[in-house]
């Protein structure tokens, strides 16, 4: 399904959804928040070199439910990595650690993703 015009950029500029209305509601309430949320795994990522999703998540002090989407949008807007290694998370699962691809996409990053 095409996503309907809802938000100010198309995906991954602005949050993703299903086609139910709980969904959509929860990208309008993500997308203000989005553009910071990514800068700042972009940060987390730039300054130790590679993280999971949940280990950023962690670091930053948010729920893993509002960052690790963020790393889907990332990888996207081609700004991350998979380094091909793998660490467990939480659940005790393995999860990919991920890298800025060029150290310098995560200071570009900041026109490109639109955070304050």
């Amino acid at each position: 399904m095409m996503q309907p015009d809802l938000f100010t950029q198309p995906y991954p500029n602005s949050p993703g959804f299903a086609d139910t209305d709980t969904s959509i509601d929860a990208a309008q309430d993500m997308e203000p928040k989005a553009p910071r949320l990514r800068q700042m795994v972009l940060d987390a990522l730039y300054s130790h070199g590679g993280l999971t999703a949940d280990e950023a998540a962690g670091r930053l002090e948010k729920d893993i439910l509002s960052i690790r989407p963020r790393f889907s949008e990332l990888v996207a807007l081609d700004l991350i990595a998979n380094t091909g290694l793998k660490r467990p998370n939480k659940s005790g699962k393995k999860a990919i650690v991920w890298a800025v691809k060029d150290q310098q996409d995560s200071q570009l990053a900041v026109n490109v993703l639109g955070a304050k």
